[in-house]
């Protein structure tokens, strides 16, 4: 039987698969389960900057401290959970599951919520999950302004922990492997590529704007493929992969192109929470079937690892797949 044991963030994890943030992983009941059904890590689910700063200043119902965006949802969500729970919710699930337990805190400025990072890592955290994402909308911000905002994010948290950081960014660079390998000069320990946003969508009948789909679909894999595949050889970092990630198939893709780990989320949300120990199988399955002695032995043989490789990855597809004959 191959092993499917990898390191994450020099963590040791049973297998490359790992449950990624959500509302199924902010409770002890969901944690516990997930660690019984063979999860290799899980991901809590996020607490907000606006959170840690409306709490921290006693200003549940002063808005002027966050986002505005922000501000009705994070009124509500911090009447049910506190910064103080989710401490309590670390600290409890190091002493209910074996397995690394990964915090993460929702990002997009370099305020005075970077010292609850110490926290974090005082509760028992194994790593923190960074999940930033920075939208501009003034025409005279220079990118490369933007992206400095990313590495003094990183810096400041960096100086508070010893614990592993990791980044959970979106792919909308200008030049992402230049952005991501200043990340890694910064201090990061890996990135998870890539998050979804919140999205927008019109009611015609009501004329009103309305959220947009909120789980993933399984054709969206395709992005984090491409980039995987073309960053893994260049950042010398550990990656975990996400977004589109349904069934065992995804993630053994993924792991080809040089993902070190793998997230899923809105497959668990779609089938169950037991569908992840289908997905943890299926990858067995298949390692066996091919007889492969580990999951490293796999993991980045279909990387781009040339020019040639590169150029194909990034455009010839394009080109062939327009050029069909139909």
């Amino acid at each position: 039987m191959a092993d499917l044991s990898t390191k994450y963030l020099g963590l040791n994890l049973r297998n490359p698969v790992i449950v990624g943030s959500s509302g199924l992983t902010g409770n002890i009941k969901g944690i516990k389960e997930f660690d019984r059904l063979g999860a290799g890590a899980i991901v809590l689910k996020s607490i907000f900057e606006e959170q840690i700063l409306m709490e921290g200043k006693k200003a549940v119902n002063n808005t002027d401290l966050i986002h505005p965006e922000a501000a009705e949802y994070v009124s509500n969500i911090i009447k049910d959970q506190s910064v103080y729970d989710y401490l309590n919710l670390i600290e409890e699930s190091k002493k209910a599951v074996s397995i690394p337990i990964i915090a993460s805190i929702n990002c997009f400025t370099t305020g005075d919520w970077t010292g609850f990072a110490k926290k974090i890592e005082s509760a028992g955290a194994d790593a923190l999950e960074l999940n930033v994402f920075i939208i501009n909308f003034n025409r005279e911000d220079k990118s490369e302004d933007i992206e400095k905002k990313y590495y003094k994010i990183l810096s400041k948290v960096k100086k508070e922990i010893d614990i592993p950081v990791v980044l959970k960014i979106s792919s909308q660079f200008t030049n992402i492997n230049r952005v991501l390998n200043g990340l890694v000069r910064e201090g990061a320990n890996g990135f998870v590529l890539f998050n979804r946003y919140f999205s927008s969508n019109i009611d015609l009948k009501k004329m009103e704007i309305i959220p947009g789909h909120s789980f993933s679909s399984q054709d969206e894999i395709t992005l984090p493929l491409r980039w995987i595949s073309l960053l893994s050889e260049e950042l010398g970092c550990d990656i975990s992969a996400s977004t589109g990630v349904y069934d065992a198939e995804s993630v053994i893709k993924l792991i080809l192109v040089g993902a070190t780990t793998v997230q899923v989320c809105s497959a668990l949300y779609k089938s169950g929470m037991k569908y992840l120990s289908v997905i943890i199988e299926g990858v067995q399955k298949w390692l066996d079937k091919n007889s492969y002695r580990s999951i490293d032995d796999i993991r980045g043989i279909m990387s781009c690892k040339t020019e040639k490789d590169r150029k194909i990855f990034s455009r010839s597809q394009f080109m062939k797949y327009y050029s069909r004959v139909v």
